[in-house]
């Protein structure tokens, strides 16, 4: 998938030696400061302190810390993507619904096992965006397939910005901890939701 390429590659050019040891400091720092407060209790400034480096430094590099974040899950994501697409592989005759189930069940085992990082991806505005419009075309080509000719519905892409405001990560996590619903039945209320059985 072109995504897996696209996440975080430099463009064909060899990283300079300092860039690389920076980089790697950076995310050291980063990895243990958020492993120890969470990431939204970590400032850049804290990371680049830990790291050692000016924050000028760690800013040519990170424009703001859902950057850093996307970074530090971007080989996850690709992952992430590569059992999309051997899903889909393996269940194309599979009606819509149940591919778009699927889907949705493997976007929720990565948000729960990356859940801090990926709330940090969802905090800049653009930092995750190649990675979510990704998901979002696969999941709008999938509600297309459900539509009947006779039935009126909402628009697709409406329908899945919706989706996606549900799934954000403090969405989710207000659904888990306040309401009280498992994974397994926030999965099930979501497709209640979103795509009722007919």
């Amino acid at each position: 998938m072109d995504i897996v390429k696209s996440i975080g590659e430099t463009k064909g050019r060899t990283e300079r030696r300092d860039a690389a040891e920076n980089r790697k400091r950076i995310i050291d720092a980063a990895t243990k400061l958020f492993e120890q407060h969470g990431v939204e209790h970590v400032s850049i400034n804290q990371i680049a302190m830990e790291a050692q480096i000016g924050s000028a430094t760690l800013y040519r590099r990170y424009k703001n810390k859902s950057d850093l974040c996307l970074d530090l899950i971007k080989d996850k994501i690709a992952l992430l993507f590569e059992d999309i697409e051997v899903y889909l592989k393996e269940n194309q005759t599979a009606p819509p619904r149940e591919r778009l189930k699927g889907i949705i069940s493997l976007f929720m085992s990565f948000r729960d096992k990356k859940l801090q990082l990926l709330a940090g991806v969802e905090e800049g505005a653009l930092a995750g965006s190649h990675f979510l419009f990704s998901l979002h075309e696969i999941i709008v080509q999938l509600f297309d397939e459900m539509k009947t000719e006779e039935q009126t519905q909402p628009n697709t892409v409406f329908k899945v910005d919706m989706l996606f405001a549900a799934l954000r990560s403090d969405s989710y996590v207000f659904q888990r901890d306040v309401r009280g619903y498992s994974s397994e039945s926030f999965l099930e209320q979501i497709c209640l939701t979103f795509f009722p059985e007919k």
